[in-house]
This record gives C-alpha cells, structure tokens and sequence, in this order.
C-alpha cells in the first residue's frame, strides 16, 4: 500500500459525493485543510499518511464502508478480487474517439474496423469493449491512460459508473446517482464540472463499466 493510493482514494471518495476533498473534510467535522497537498508531505517532503481518525470520520460522513474505501485504494476495480482473470483481445479506442461515427451500431455495440485491441480480463458479455482515458476531465476518479472495460450487456444499478452516450452524440462518463423509468441523474467524476439529469428518451445507449485497468 502506498500513500499516494491512500490519498487518492479520499479523492475519489469525496468526488463521487460531489465534493472537494476539503468539502469532505468539512462534512467530517475536520478542519478543511486536513486533506489539502500541504498536508500530505512532511515539511522535509516525506511523504506523510492521513490519520485513521480523520479516514473513520469521512467513511462515517460519507456514509461508506471500510471495504468499500479498500477498494478504492486498489483501484476500485468492479470484478471481485481473486486470482488474476483470465484475458481475451478486447476492442479498444481512446475516449475521444468514442462520440465519432461509425465506432458504435445503433444499440450501442462496437462495430467497424477502426478498433484497436488491448489484451485485458475476460468479461462474459461478448459486445464487452474497453475505453481509454485521454485528459484529466474524469479525474481524480480515472486518469489519462486509465482503460476502462464497459458491457453492454452488464445490469445497471445506482452507484455504477457507466459510459453513456446521449442522443445529441455526446458520449461522457458518469456515476448513476438516481434511475428511475424516467430517467437518470448522472454524476459527474470531476468535482469541477456538472451533474446532469437525463430523460430516458434522451438517452441512446449505457453501459456499466465493470473493470478498470489503473
């Protein structure tokens, strides 16, 4: 375990709950700087871990579970952990890739010959595809060069994260924070852009996003 995993983890954490890291640390009841950079290096510039106090009381205000904020110091991979799976050439394009014509067929399955291919775990769903991330626009969720295994096929339930393409082309990534038969609210990774509410006719495919290679 290393102490970079430990702090992106609390920042994980506290923008799928729509915040700043020192907004969760207010939320806490700690004072808002306990998670800010200056903290997290000694002033000889050694790195420096957060307090099992302070992570007991943002799992408490976050309402999360130690087992869930394990799993995002491994990487907050969806399969179950255990041996290492099985792989298979998965079809891959990068994230700006994916709004293009002719990458997707009208169900949302990846289709055409411009696929590149990655060697990654085996998922059972045979239309499974992976993304990578290009930018910082999902951090500190994913980060650029992050791959991302979605399925189409895969249920989807509050708290999944899902790749999503709307019918105005545009395809982004985002945390089901509410679905109902109308619709969804979708949050944003990024703390720094918009939660967004979409009807279920405005929606033209969604996919859970099931493993992610860090």
């Amino acid at each position: 375990m290393r102490h970079e995993d430990i702090w992106r983890a609390i920042d994980t954490l506290a923008a799928e709950r729509g915040l700043s890291a020192s907004g969760l640390a207010r939320r806490a009841g700690l004072n808002a700087t306990t998670f800010n950079q200056s903290k997290r290096a000694t002033p000889d510039g050694r790195a420096r871990w957060p307090s099992t106090e302070s992570v007991s009381k943002v799992l408490g205000a976050a309402d999360a579970t130690l087992e869930e904020f394990a799993s995002l110091v491994s990487g907050a991979r969806a399969l179950p952990a255990g041996p290492r799976p099985a792989t298979r050439r998965l079809p891959m394009i990068a994230m700006t890739q994916a709004a293009l014509p002719g990458y997707f067929d009208d169900s949302g399955y990846p289709s055409g010959k411009d696929w590149d291919e990655a060697g990654l775990p085996e998922v059972s769903d045979p239309h499974a595809y992976a993304i990578e991330v290009t930018g910082d626009a999902l951090e500190p969720v994913y980060r650029d060069g992050d791959m991302l295994i979605a399925s189409p096929l895969a249920p989807i339930r509050r708290g999944d994260r899902v790749i999503l393409k709307d019918r105005k082309g545009r395809v982004m990534v985002r945390q089901i924070a509410r679905r109902s038969p109308r619709g969804i609210d979708a949050r944003s990774l990024n703390p720094s852009r918009s939660d967004i509410r979409l009807e279920t006719e405005a929606i033209a495919w969604m996919h859970r996003i099931v493993w992610v290679s860090q």
